[in-house]
């Protein structure tokens, strides 16, 4: 099962990150298991300087800004492929 975690303080873009990396999961109809994280130290642990972010399998892989459905794909894809 995939760990998803959403690093922000629960603004918008954190929600609007958070339902791209769950169509995308759907899609692919993969079991997931989805973490918000809005703690500060927390956040920081993953060197994550801007909000929101987006940590597949404890790697970061996009941070400071809203990726494509497309992309969040391709990364999930590659990640399960891998």
């Amino acid at each position: 099962m995939l760990t998803i975690k959403v690093l922000g303080p629960g603004c918008a873009n954190c929600k609007k990150l958070d339902a791209i990396a769950r169509e995308a999961a759907a899609n692919l109809q993969l079991d997931a298991e989805f973490i918000k994280v809005s703690d500060f130290a927390e956040i920081m642990a993953y060197s994550v300087l801007s909000t929101p972010g987006l940590v597949i399998n404890d790697k970061v892989v996009c941070a400071g800004r809203i990726p494509t459905l497309a992309e969040v794909t391709k990364w999930l894809t590659a990640i399960t492929n891998g």
